[in-house]
């Protein structure tokens, strides 16, 4: 042999030592440790020498191996713990980076504006359980089990007397049930349905409100909704009142209002109707007071429920609802 181990030791040791950077040390690992390296092609060399020399040569060839490979290791380490990482370090010579201004969600404003108008005209703001039991979600409502009605809401159920509330109307329940009329109050809030398209998600937003005393007629009704449309969209939005059907209000009614995008005179928006529905109200159903244990020889009152993603597409010609939850910077920095 050329060299004896001890010797290569000593050459790859100074190699190492004198190595400045990754690159030359990887050099050095291959020019000894690889398979084509100096060790090892010394520890294939020991099989030409005589058998009682040939365990003690592997036995420090293997020694050096080890020896050589922790040598690079921690050369490596030590390289590392000198310089900086590249993705921490700071060139203090540049100019700072502003942070960009956060905003509120669309939904979040619109829901503030909603609640600010009601809160305006007396409306005091309740909110509940996300989590319901189907007594609150349903049967105190006017909707007990097998009701046809139940098939409207798409619900999520927990269990089989527990559900994701589909609507804010429990809360009305529950605040009734605490408060004597006359009260008014809105309940703001996420309520969840299985259903997902361009129109509707799985979660969305509600405001329902809730107005009870003596002599409230559905006049009050009609008045209190279309201040809330005049201050929502302006004054030349025009609403209407069609009959419609829902189990805790009795009569109900759908409102519409006038296309915010053509006026009235047709578009694909409103399906060439020139109106577009907002939201559903009715006078309550005596059956939700007598649950709630309200005289309803004397107590009369109203409810309303809008969608808030409903009115915030109008409000700002959105016409796909998922853009709110995809959590785009280039659509929610337009609000």
């Amino acid at each position: 042999m050329e060299k004896t181990i001890d010797q290569i030791c000593a050459d790859a040791l100074k190699e190492i030592e004198t190595a400045k950077s990754k690159d030359s040390l990887n050099a050095v690992s291959l020019k000894y440790l690889s398979r084509k390296g100096i060790v090892t092609q010394f520890l294939r060399s020991i099989s030409k020498l005589p058998p009682e020399e040939r365990p003690k040569a592997g036995e420090r060839a293997n020694e050096t191996k080890r020896l050589l490979e922790k040598a690079v290791e921690d050369a490596i380490n030590s390289l590392d713990a000198r310089s900086p990482a590249a993705d921490s370090f700071i060139d203090v010579s540049l100019p700072g980076r502003s942070a960009l201004p956060g905003s509120l969600h669309p939904i979040t404003q619109i829901t503030r504006q909603i609640c600010d108008i009601f809160t305006r005209m007396g409306f005091d703001i309740a909110e509940g359980p996300e989590v319901e039991s189907d007594y609150y979600n349903f049967e105190a409502l006017n909707i007990p089990k097998y009701h046809p009605a139940r098939d409207m809401q798409d619900t999520f159920y927990v269990s089989d007397n527990i559900v994701l509330r589909t609507h804010t109307s429990p809360i009305q329940v529950r605040v009734m049930e605490k408060r004597k009329p006359p009260l008014k109050v809105i309940a703001p809030g996420k309520v969840y349905r299985s259903d997902s398209d361009i129109t509707h998600t799985p979660m969305f937003h509600q405001v329902e409100g809730l107005m009870v005393g003596e002599n409230i007629s559905f006049g009050n009704l009609k008045g209190i909704l279309s201040n809330f449309v005049h201050l929502m969209f302006d004054e030349k939005t025009s609403l209407r009142f069609r009959p419609s059907f829902f189990p805790f209000t009795e009569p109900s009614a759908e409102v519409d209002i006038l296309c915010v995008m053509c006026r009235g005179k047709g578009c694909r928006v409103c399906s060439h109707t020139g109106w577009l529905e907002v939201l559903g109200a009715g006078m309550v159903h005596p059956a939700v007071f007598e649950n709630v244990g309200y005289d309803t020889s004397r107590i009369t009152g109203f409810a309303f429920g809008m969608g808030v993603e409903r009115i915030t597409m109008l409000k700002y010609g959105i016409d796909d609802i998922r853009k709110f939850f995809e959590n785009d910077f280039r659509f929610l920095r337009q609000f």
